[in-house]
């Protein structure tokens, strides 16, 4: 079955703010066994709306829409979809039920506007949001379906995962989504490639091959539909494998974070961070993951000399004869990080994140990144680019790596 997501507000196309909504929903759509074969972003705007919903039951069978179902005058997707259908709104007793117990949860006051949200299309199916105000409504028109959802990223992830792909995977035949995804570093996307082209010419019919690089670290996802390949799909994964050896870091679906964090439950270990350049990233990535604190103990962002000097005991001579960005500074960070949390591992950075601020010896994009593992000390030197933003990122995937071989 296709699907064709469609992200309505105008905030998306101007840049306010970043749709994270569609590569969820298509992950999530893609492991159902569907084909996500369109997504579309449009204006709050009803004509946009209207072309968009006929322009996508041309080319898809499932339309899943989130955004412009709020209580405001510019949330028009309601009106739109009663047109489309041939409906009218009507009052709902369920719908203000369910939003005058979040109102009371909440402790916050009713008002008009929020209760205009319980009058819904009379002809659709009206599923009730147990995590917002805007129902989730759902239409059915000559054997397809549309779904119009909130674009609240947290309440559309609740619809999803709660009701709409249960409904969907119940209403129509799919099959399996199969997939091994493994994380390589050490070599490029394009040396990869040749390295492993015998082995994508000689894959079975079905089978894809998948190369998602980022931030340093190249994921390759074998895939195929269908449970009947479930052996082939095993035997498939191994000869891969193989054929990776030391370019393999690990064997997973999951995020980098969460690998290390992973590893480092599994293993009884506590981490630390001594942070620079990144500001306090890594730590915000770590600390994404439920249950981190497990082995998270905390972590000092250094920025300032006399910060690494005051919180992490650096001495002020390996400062003045090396400078901060430096394999000597990362290393008595990492030490430092050690001692105030009392912990097994840290990783510690510093380095040049740009725009400017580089010299001839250590140009901007230069980073040093040290990681201790018990008695496993290493320390290298990278050299990314001039964007601070991606310096950053890299910096931080590149540390987690790192960490994960130290550990190794």
């Amino acid at each position: 079955m296709n699907i064709e997501i469609i992200t309505i507000g105008d905030e998306l196309l101007i840049g306010q703010v970043v749709d994270t909504n569609s590569a969820w929903m298509s992950k999530q759509m893609s492991e159902a066994g569907f084909d996500v074969t369109y997504i579309t972003s449009i204006k709050d705007r009803k004509e946009a709306i209207y072309t968009a919903i006929e322009d996508g039951f041309q080319r898809a069978d499932i339309l899943l829409l989130t955004g412009g179902n709020g209580p405001t005058k510019d949330d028009i997707t309601k009106i739109t979809l009663c047109q489309y259908f041939n409906q009218e709104l009507v009052f709902d007793p369920q719908v203000l039920k369910n939003i005058e117990a979040l109102f009371k949860a909440r402790g916050v006051e009713l008002n008009e506007l929020t209760r205009n949200q319980a009058f819904v299309p009379n002809k659709s199916t009206v599923i009730q949001n147990k995590v917002g105000t805007a129902p989730i409504l759902w239409f059915e028109k000559e054997g397809k379906v549309l779904i119009s959802m909130p674009g609240v990223p947290f309440e559309m992830r609740w619809a999803m995962t709660e009701e709409v792909i249960p409904r969907l995977t119940k209403q129509f035949q799919t099959k399996q989504f199969l997939k091994q995804v493994f994380y390589t570093e050490g070599i490029s996307e394009s040396a990869l490639a040749i390295h492993l082209n015998n082995f994508e010419e000689a894959l079975p019919t079905n089978f894809e091959l998948a190369y998602l690089p980022g931030g340093g670290v190249i994921r390759l996802r074998l895939s195929v539909k269908g449970v009947e390949h479930t052996k082939e799909i095993e035997k498939q994964a191994k000869q891969l494998k193989d054929l990776l050896g030391n370019y393999l870091l690990a064997e997973s679906d999951d995020s980098l974070q969460q690998i290390l964090g992973n590893q480092l439950k599994e293993s009884g270990l506590t981490i630390s961070v001594a942070e620079s350049c990144t500001g306090g990233y890594i730590a915000h990535l770590l600390t994404n993951i439920a249950g981190s604190s497990a082995y998270f103990k905390g972590g000092v962002v250094s920025y300032a000399n006399s910060a690494k000097m005051n919180l992490l005991n650096v001495n002020k001579h390996t400062l003045d004869t090396h400078g901060a960005v430096s394999k000597q500074v990362v290393e008595e960070m990492a030490q430092g990080s050690i001692e105030a949390f009392g912990t097994a591992c840290a990783i510690s950075v510093s380095g040049v994140a740009g725009p400017d601020g580089g010299t001839e010896e250590k140009p901007v994009g230069t980073v040093w990144i040290c990681t201790i593992c018990k008695d496993k000390m290493v320390s290298k030197r990278y050299t990314f680019g001039k964007s601070r933003e991606n310096n950053k990122r890299r910096s931080a995937v590149m540390a987690m790596v790192q960490m994960l071989r130290c550990m190794e």
